[in-house]
């Protein structure tokens, strides 16, 4: 988008980053600036982050970026009118509320449920105990499209009401679910890609017709080897 609009573009990744995904990034001719998770994550709760200038902060929850997710929402509509039950995987959030809002304005029977590793499950804890909390055992795993440290206080209004429930799955679940995707499909997803796919075979999601959502394929090829060997990368 910067591109079309010959804008100037920077980008705040955590450290762990994978290097396919920066490559990716780089191609596009953006500037990177790689900082600590802790001062990533701070950065997403701030909204802003020392040093931009007079940029314009592009939050991964804003209203426009969730929109942009609604049509997710309505594609599986358009192509599954008769859809039970939609898993998302979970990060900060925007992802899941755009295209539960576009599901659920259709049809509220609709189950939209997230997926979080158990490494960093704070929507779960959340909605267990119906506020917005922290994860305290918080850790960085291969699965680093998604785990944040806590439930936005801006994103709670919309999680606590258009997201049904979020399964918990462990690190071995997900890994197995990307050698599924690749030797049964041949489809190379990342750890929060595949993840959806791990909850609907945990026998955690309700019977009838379920829609996975694959959400990324940026994962380094160390670590898929590792995958495809048997093994949980650390």
């Amino acid at each position: 988008m910067a591109n079309q609009l010959n804008v100037s573009c920077q980008m705040l990744v955590p450290d762990y980053i994978p290097q396919t995904k920066l490559s990716r990034i780089l191609e596009l001719d953006v500037k990177i600036k790689k900082v600590p998770f802790t001062q990533w994550w701070d950065a997403i709760l701030s909204r802003t982050y020392d040093g931009i200038g007079q940029s314009t902060f592009m939050h991964p929850c804003d209203y426009n970026v969730m929109a942009g997710h609604g049509t997710i929402g309505l594609e599986i509509l358009e192509d599954l009118p008769d859809v039970d039950t939609v898993i998302c995987p979970y990060g900060s959030g925007g992802l899941i509320t755009g295209v539960s809002s576009a599901l659920k304005h259709h049809n509220k029977s609709i189950k939209v449920l997230a997926c979080e590793p158990e490494t960093a499950t704070p929507l779960h804890v959340s909605l267990k105990a119906g506020k917005p909390l922290a994860f305290e055992n918080h850790r960085s795993s291969f699965v680093d499209g998604m785990g944040g440290k806590n439930v936005l206080e801006e994103i709670w209004p919309y999680v606590s009401h258009l997201v049904d429930s979020s399964i918990v799955l462990s690190l071995e679940e997900i890994a197995e679910a990307i050698r599924i995707l690749i030797n049964r499909n041949s489809l190379v997803t990342e750890g929060a890609g595949a993840a959806p796919l791990a909850a609907a075979l945990s026998n955690k999601v309700p019977n009838g017709t379920i829609v996975c959502v694959l959400s990324g394929g940026n994962i380094d090829s160390n670590k898929l080897v590792t995958i495809l060997n048997g093994q949980v990368p650390t």
